[in-house]
Formats: structure tokens, sequence, C-alpha cells
């Protein structure tokens, strides 16, 4: 039986490579994305390639965009196997300098928009006869391990991963397998999303996505078969794993008093 896969923010970066890697992996995918031209695109290539997908144009902080998407869904496929809540957007500044317009606006993206998502999906996840019905949420290294000057975005990305653990342990009844993504930088179009008043930490988180050494096609590849793993934490980098490891052994004090020496010269950076 052919999987049937529901992704948001599927039009570039992460989205569109885990959207061709479980096309070739012989899925049916629905693309959902703001962005038409980019979904449209994406859906041509699986297609291109033998796959079968279709386009849903979708803003997910509007509650009746994300209705639409799931009743074309329904009509097309009656249920769905996998969702995965990718769509996300970048933020940066120091806590005096990000306005609150800017918080409100990372939240209702990052957040917000992927409870919009789960809650309305979950009906069709219930419809699926599948074995594997799974939501994917993409959160961050930034929710695990904080930086300075990205507030807004790790505030959101570390509720990702906290939503992400409630839904595993509450979705257990109704055999639907969660799980969180959290890839440190690699190279993607996110930093095209990036709202941030301070040009230094734009270059800078610039910068860090494209010397990241790493493509969006590595990191659905690992995302793939850590699913298949059922795999609960799917932390991407190996720089990652190690911080992440730090931060739950060591004592609190002595993990931020490694990571304020670590990022001091980060912070001078951008004074």
């Amino acid at each position: 039986m052919m999987r049937k896969v529901l992704i948001t923010g599927a039009g570039s970066g992460l989205g569109e490579a885990l959207a061709k890697k479980y096309a070739n992996e012989g899925a049916q995918i629905c693309v959902a994305d703001l962005n038409q031209e980019g979904g449209e695109a994406v859906v041509q290539h699986i297609q291109s390639a033998g796959g079968e997908a279709f386009f849903v144009k979708c803003d997910i902080t509007q509650q009746w965009d994300v209705e639409k998407l799931v009743i074309a869904v329904a009509e097309r496929w009656g249920s769905i196997d996998i969702l995965i809540n990718n769509a996300g957007v970048a933020s940066a500044g120091k806590i005096d300098s990000e306005t609150m317009e800017q918080w409100q606006w990372v939240l209702d993206i990052n957040l917000l928009g992927h409870v919009r998502m789960t809650k309305s999906c979950l009906p069709l996840l219930r419809n699926s006869e599948a074995a594997d019905k799974t939501i994917i949420n993409i959160a961050s290294q930034a929710g695990l391990t904080s930086a300075p000057g990205m507030a807004s975005y790790c505030v959101t990305k570390a509720a990702m991963v906290s939503l992400s653990e409630t839904l595993y342990l509450e979705l257990a009844a109704d055999d639907i397998h969660v799980a969180v993504v959290c890839p440190a930088f690699f190279d993607t179009n996110l930093n095209q999303s990036l709202r941030s008043s301070d040009e230094k930490m734009q270059a800078v988180v610039t910068k860090l996505i494209k010397k990241s050494g790493v493509s969006a096609d590595e990191i659905a590849g690992k995302v793939f078969d850590a699913v298949n793993d059922k795999k609960f934490m799917i932390v991407t980098h190996k720089e990652g794993r190690k911080a992440y490891r730090l931060k739950r052994f060591l004592s609190m004090e002595r993990y931020l008093k490694i990571a304020k020496k670590r990022t001091a010269k980060f912070v001078r950076k951008n004074d």
C-alpha cells in the first residue's frame, strides 16, 4: 500500500527534500505551501520521476486555509498516513531589539501553525489503516540548546520539542507515532525568511547556513531512516548530539558555564 504523506512547507528547502525522498520511496505526496510556484515545481519534479503528488496552497497561520487543505486531502485520499509539520521561518535579534510583532509572527508560524495542522489532521490520521501512522515535527537544534540573539526562534523550537513529547504520549493509544527533528544549520533557504532588525545577525545566520556543508537531501535521508526505526528524538548533526548530551548529563550550572564560554565570542562579535 502506498503511504499518503502530507508535508507543509514542501515547496522548498527541507520540505522539498522530504517530499522527494518519500516519493522516491513510493509514497503519494501532498505538497502544501504558501509558495504556489515552488510547490507546483516540486509536484512536477515528482510526477516527472514517475511519482504521485499534488499541490494545495495553504497558509498555516489561517485556520480556514488549513481546513481547506484538510478538505482537499480528505476528498482525494480519505486519510493520511504521515503528517510532516515542516513549514517554518527564522527570526533573530536580542531581547531588547526584537519587536512584539516579530515575536507574534514567528510564534504564529513555527508553533501555532503546527498546532492548527495537527488538530485538523488528526481525523485523517485516525482514518488511516497503515501500521506506521506518524506525525513528524521539524524543530531545530535551537530547541535543545539555545543560542544568544535568537530568543524568539529558540522559544518556538523548544515549544515544538515539548509539544512533540506531549503528543507522543497522548497519541500512543491511537497507534500514532510522533517524532521530532532537531537539525543544526544546513544548506537551505531558511535565511530568506529571516526577520531581524539586526543586520549583523542576518549576515551571521546566512553565513552559518551556507558554510554548514550539510544538504537538505542529507537531512531528509536521516529523517526517513530514523522515523522508520521509530525514533522519537532525531538530532541530525554530530555536534548537535554532543551539545545535547552535555546539557542532559552535566549539571545545568556546569553546562551553562561551558555554553557561555563558547558563545562569548559570538556575543561580542555582534554587539
